[in-house]
């Protein structure tokens, strides 16, 4: 099978040759620009050869368009560090004018995925990543002042956050025509330890579905439910093709996950303990596990978030080669 047919098949629930295998990682500083991006991008994909790539750029790509600030401080994961929020009072909110996503941070990101569709060609699938609108805003006003503002002025940020899913629809709609394979759509507030159930229904749910059901006709839709405490339930009914979460670390495993979730399932290996901190023959026994749990069906091997940018890179082979181990 070439890398789409192994992943439409994984997706469908058929038969594979072997089980289809990713992982993904920030790439600091090179990610402020569309040359150097793309070649970081594409350089880590020429080391792995994953079924999939994930571009993944900083959160702030979306943003910097409205004033947000960051810098790269060498976190481990190769995230930015925000400058003071972008939302400083509640009137704020109504500011955030509509950009042209062709312009800018944003259009970095297109520029990038142009040189990386350039490379990759039709042989390798490559999604786009997508941050909630509650992401979003969580990075325009800081986390605490979010939970306040959403609790104390929900008709602004009803508004706010219909403006940031226009914006992030419009940013999809120029990406499209890059040639994604789909996108990767990551909630970071969908977790009890932030919301609850039903106010995440209130500001969450409603523009997740919007941009989702955007990408409908798309086929590599990857959904990722990002922390501990996970609402599974309220996400098992999102339309997307894979679901990635936490699996080693916060319910459901794997084998549960894949009983409430229609189609594949994206995950495995611990993030720090395994892929970080563990040996190769560690990062295989828990890949082994995973599809011995699994089945070999429905599922993608991989990781519950990025692969820090400190992850040994014999680590990542382990991950790569071990499927192949695994189908003999």
């Amino acid at each position: 099978m070439d890398k789409r047919e192994r992943l439409q098949a994984t997706i469908a629930g058929e038969a594979v040759d072997r089980v289809a295998v990713s992982a993904w990682r920030h790439q600091p500083g090179d990610d402020q620009s569309a040359d150097a991006f793309a070649a970081a991008t594409l350089a880590f994909q020429r080391e792995f050869d994953f079924d999939f790539v994930k571009v993944t750029p900083a959160s702030s790509y979306c943003l910097k368009d409205w004033g947000v600030t960051d810098a790269w401080r060498g976190h481990p994961h190769g995230t930015r560090d925000y400058g003071p929020p972008r939302v400083q009072h509640v009137d704020d909110w109504e500011k955030l004018t509509l950009q042209d996503p062709g312009k800018g941070q944003m259009g970095a990101i297109l520029g990038a995925l142009d040189l990386i569709h350039l490379e990759l060609g039709a042989a390798t699938p490559f999604i786009q990543t997508i941050f909630s609108p509650l992401a979003q805003a969580r990075n325009l006003v800081g986390a605490e002042q979010l939970v306040a503002e959403l609790r104390q002025q929900p008709d602004v940020m009803q508004a706010a956050l219909g403006a940031i899913t226009e914006q992030t629809l419009r940013f999809i709609e120029a990406a499209r025509k890059t040639g994604i394979s789909g996108i990767f759509y990551a909630l970071q507030w969908a977790n009890y330890a932030r919301l609850s159930e039903a106010e995440y229904r209130e500001f969450g749910r409603l523009y997740d579905l919007q941009i989702l059901e955007s990408v409908g006709d798309l086929w590599l839709n990857v959904l990722h439910l990002h922390g501990d405490g996970v609402m599974f339930s309220l996400a098992a009914d999102y339309p997307a093709a894979i679901l990635n979460w936490h699996d080693r670390e916060t319910p459901p495993s794997l084998g549960e996950g894949l009983k409430q979730w229609p189609q594949a399932v994206c995950g495995g290996v611990r993030q720090e303990a395994t892929l970080v901190q563990g040996t190769a023959d560690d990062v295989r026994a828990e890949a082994l596990d995973a599809i011995r749990a699994t089945g070999g069906r429905r599922f993608v091997l991989g990781t519950g978030c990025v692969a820090p940018i400190v992850t040994p890179y014999g680590n990542l082979r382990a991950l790569r080669n071990v499927v192949d181990m695994a189908h003999k």
